[in-house]
């Protein structure tokens, strides 16, 4: 898409600021109760469903409260707790090794740094900044389908943008206290107000207070 038929930074942040006031409460909807946890749900979110995620959390933290129990079992018993999610396969593995990793380097412990984290197996930008921002507060944005399709549906972004321009792009127009909270939004907006499969105006899945944005 040409540039010139992009959205203005002050066009764009009406629009996020809309989808914000939208979901007040925004946060993400996966179960977890520690950072470990946390890093496993995300990880095996790719590809599936926080709802299908959901259903197999509350097991895998009973059999895995640590690193240290996750890095000791093997890949069969992971296998059967997950097998309800896509890839179970190859995220089993990973979980593993994350997992060991987590026990022999860094004392069971996550990392609070992004550069570290996405050099765990199965671990990649998004996952990342969601665990530095839902677990440790830090100020991040997670570029998901969800976040994405968004950003492209309204011209925030190229069409062709790549997950890291999509980000960069939208950390150049939030202010970073609203970093956390609009991907969040983000998340809820296209998993509920405007689907994949929504293929109307997009300005019209939008609660708008103003007559319009554009």
């Amino acid at each position: 898409m040409a540039q010139d038929k992009l959205l203005s930074t002050k066009q764009a942040r009406q629009v996020l600021q809309t989808i914000n006031e939208m979901y007040p409460d925004a946060k993400s909807e996966l179960i977890w109760d520690n950072k470990f946890h946390l890093l496993c749900a995300v990880l095996m979110s790719a590809q599936t469903t926080d709802k299908m995620v959901n259903r197999v959390m509350p097991k895998f933290m009973q059999d895995y409260p640590t690193p240290k129990d996750l890095a000791q079992a093997s890949i069969i018993e992971i296998e059967q707790d997950i097998s309800q999610i896509g890839l179970y396969h190859s995220k089993a593995k990973h979980l593993k090794a994350m997992a060991e990793i987590l026990v022999y380097k860094y004392h069971s412990e996550i990392p609070p740094d992004k550069k570290i984290l996405v050099t765990l197996p199965g671990v990649g930008e998004k996952t990342a900044n969601v665990v530095l921002a839902d677990g440790y507060g830090v100020p991040a944005i997670a570029v998901d389908t969800h976040v994405a399709r968004i950003a492209k549906r309204f011209h925030i972004v190229n069409q062709n943008a790549k997950p890291l321009q999509i980000e960069k792009r939208l950390e150049q127009i939030l202010p970073k206290n609203e970093w956390i909270h609009t991907h969040h939004a983000m998340i809820l907006f296209g998993r509920y107000s405007m689907t994949a499969r929504d293929k109307d105006d997009p300005y019209s899945y939008l609660k708008l207070k103003q007559k319009s944005i554009h």
